[in-house]
């Protein structure tokens, strides 16, 4: 009897994920259909900012790859350390001996002024910025020589009637050779941009920022009240585009993918960080998220498998699903993000999605999560000291 219920479950769970396999197909179709009519030619003064806290040894090549830009317009870039101790202070250092031809300046950061140390950088970073446009990326973000270019092209002209605010990019992650770093740049490139993608469909644009990427406006900034109320907020990312959106300015993706260097976890590490981000997303996004379910179609197919006994139409519905999720993966992952080792990491694709039906169940278990080393718990996306 169980066994006959869970099978029912599961099957209208598979077709609803196999459903939405094909809408993230049909997005992300969408998306290649608009970045190709997207152009334009403004090269405004740009402030670059990027907080830092430590140095991972594949930093220094992003930073270097954002002294390398094919932009007419003037831009800076300022790292902001809370410490002068800091491993990256030295990084920088040698950045502007090897780039005296950019704006390069060192920002120390001493005071503390929420629960997230990056926004707490960010925000006494702002006031050394001297353009009205402003780009805050990750320290990892590795970027092309159009970068610029393109992430402030959206900024020239009105979208929807609706003054431009935000441009975000989509992005992919630069597997080591561990497990979960291979599953972790795998749920990137075949799972989670697929879902901006969706997002951005359904809603008919995007209202969230991408970490990867965070240009601005000074007058967006301001109307949206600015950085200092993220100071304690985990997704400070995603609650930026928001209220940028909630002002009533456009949050536009940009088709500019720019890469990030995934951390070679061992695989405890990659639970926690995914259930982490689970937690940040869950709260961000409660309805959003708890539709996710039906992005598990691949999983919720393995599990109605099972629970019939091998049976053809369920072995039927499986291959079905498995096909659609392959499509997706390949569409997504390689088409539009450019990532080749998904083609590697194909086998890998099962085991991720199983356990990405976990994290998302397991993430209504509890509101506590550890982030650099402490212990925090989190409320209404907040990040609060127990």
């Amino acid at each position: 009897m169980l066994a006959n219920v869970v099978e029912i479950i599961t099957t209208v769970l598979t077709f609803a994920g196999l459903a939405y396999y094909l809408l993230a197909l049909w997005s992300a179709r969408a998306f290649l259909r608009e970045a190709q009519k997207a152009s334009g030619d403004f090269h405004p003064p740009v402030s670059i900012l990027k907080p830092l806290k430590g140095l991972d040894a594949e930093m220094y090549e992003s930073f270097v790859s954002h002294c390398r830009q094919n932009y007419s317009g003037d831009y800076e870039i300022l790292f902001g350390v809370s410490s002068l101790d800091d491993s990256a202070v030295s990084a920088v250092q040698r950045l502007q001996a090897e780039f005296p031809e950019r704006r390069i300046q060192l920002i120390l950061c001493p005071e503390i002024l929420g629960t997230n140390g990056k926004v707490s950088n960010l925000t006494q970073m702002l006031p050394q910025v001297q353009y009205d446009y402003i780009l805050i990326n990750d320290s990892d973000i590795k970027v092309s020589p159009n970068y610029l270019s393109r992430v402030l092209a959206p900024f020239a002209a009105n979208v929807k009637q609706k003054q431009v605010g935000m441009a975000t990019a989509p992005y992919r992650g630069r597997a080591h050779k561990t497990i979960g770093s291979k599953m972790e740049a795998l749920g990137i490139a075949t799972d989670f941009i697929a879902g901006v993608f969706v997002a951005r469909k359904l809603d008919g644009g995007i209202r969230f920022g991408l970490g990867s990427t965070l240009a601005v406006s000074r007058v967006a900034l301001e109307a949206a009240g600015g950085l200092t109320p993220l100071v304690d907020y985990l997704a400070d990312d995603y609650q930026l585009g928001a209220r940028i959106a909630a002002a009533g300015y456009e949050v536009v993706l940009v088709p500019e993918v720019v890469e990030t260097s995934v951390p070679a976890y061992r695989f405890s590490q990659y639970l926690a960080h995914q259930l982490r981000w689970a937690h940040g997303v869950r709260d961000s996004r409660k309805l959003g998220y708890l539709g996710l379910a039906i992005s598990y179609g691949l999983a919720w197919a393995c599990i109605n498998l099972i629970a019939s006994g091998f049976d053809l139409s369920a072995i039927a519905l499986f291959s079905l699903t498995f096909l659609a999720r392959i499509a997706l993966a390949l569409s997504v992952g390689v088409g539009i993000l450019g990532d080749r080792q998904v083609m590697r990491d194909l086998w890998l694709l099962l085991p991720r999605d199983i356990i990405a039906l976990g994290i998302w169940a397991w993430s209504y278990a509890g509101n506590s999560i550890t982030w650099r080393n402490q212990t925090f718990t989190l409320k209404d996306g907040k990040l609060m000291k127990p």
